[in-house]
């Protein structure tokens, strides 16, 4: 992998690289109109699914990419280890946030790219949190985001299968997800 190798020699260029897959993805949803604040509250109260299948498609494409990319010999996966209280923990934040104020942290930047000032409210809030929780990580970290371990397993390796074992039927489930909600006119 000698090209993976120099990319990985140089910081500055990930940090670029970075920086316009960032843009790009701002870009993308935007036009896809999930930074509307009444498309999100829409989806919050299962009426616009707008937002569910923007997301279930960039799922399938970055679950079917990142693994190519692998394969290819192009990228090497790192996942971080898990835990249930860490994930327990992180939706309720997620959850709390998007509740109150109608943006996920993703759509929070697109909508403060668009100038949108509610979205102001969210990026000081996420600042805050993301401050505060820092400040007590060193504390969470030996207490509840510890408990119920599951390591830095991702889901093939944790059954024990080819990754392609579970992309397959996984995007297939996930289309056909798509295509019934296209077709319930969600």
């Amino acid at each position: 992998m000698p090209g993976l190798n120099a990319l990985h020699q140089r910081k500055g260029a990930q940090r670029l690289i970075g920086l316009l897959l960032g843009f790009a993805f701002g870009f993308l949803l935007h036009k896809g109109g999930v930074t509307r604040y009444d498309r999100l509250i829409g989806q919050l109260l299962l009426k616009d699914f707008t937002v569910v299948k923007v997301m279930l498609t960039a799922v399938i494409v970055g679950m079917v990419g990142v693994y190519l990319l692998r394969d290819a010999g192009l990228a090497r996966l790192h996942p971080k280890s898990g835990s249930l209280g860490a994930t327990a923990v992180g939706g309720l934040i997620f959850g709390v946030g998007f509740g109150l104020l109608g943006y996920c942290p993703g759509t929070l930047v697109g909508a403060l790219g668009e100038g949108w000032l509610d979205a102001l409210v969210g990026g000081a809030g996420i600042l805050i949190g993301a401050g505060l929780f820092a400040a007590r990580y060193p504390r969470l970290r030996e207490g509840i985001l510890k408990r119920g371990d599951f390591g830095a397993l991702t889901l093939p390796e944790w059954l024990k299968v080819n990754a392609w074992v579970v992309i397959v039927p996984m995007a297939l489930l996930l289309a056909a997800l798509l295509y019934g909600l296209e077709r319930a006119g969600l």
